[in-house]
């Protein structure tokens, strides 16, 4: 499966961003999906995911109540709505997928990554 990742750009803190990871090749009614991200000087991490089976999802704590994750498998695209952006979410946002395995938190649980997106918050 090849990911293409979206939506990234420059915003003031507080306001909202879509991030969006179009999949070809394969459809992603059976991946497990998730966005990571990548601050200069600082590790990837994870900033959400869900699951293809029951759609459950999980946020990185520094993000809960401000990020939502979604899916359309119809049409093979992946979302994250970002709102009440502030200055340390500035990173270069990567969509991945993984189509096997119950682990999902870490970047080596996931086989297939797309390009990355910049997203900048200024203060």
């Amino acid at each position: 499966v090849q990911l293409q990742a979206s939506g990234g750009g420059l915003v003031q803190a507080g306001d909202s961003l879509r991030l969006s990871c179009a999949a070809s090749g394969r459809t992603l009614n059976s991946y497990d999906m998730a966005w990571f991200r990548q601050a200069p000087g600082k590790e990837r991490e994870l900033v959400a995911a869900v699951m293809w089976r029951g759609h459950t999802t999980y946020y990185a704590d520094s993000v809960k109540g401000r990020f939502a994750i979604s899916r359309d498998n119809a049409k093979n695209t992946l979302y994250l709505q970002m709102n009440s952006l502030k200055p340390e979410d500035t990173a270069v946002y990567y969509c991945a997928a993984k189509d096997g395995g119950s682990e999902y938190l870490f970047r080596s649980d996931y086989g297939y990554w797309g390009q990355g997106t910049l997203v900048t918050v200024s203060s």
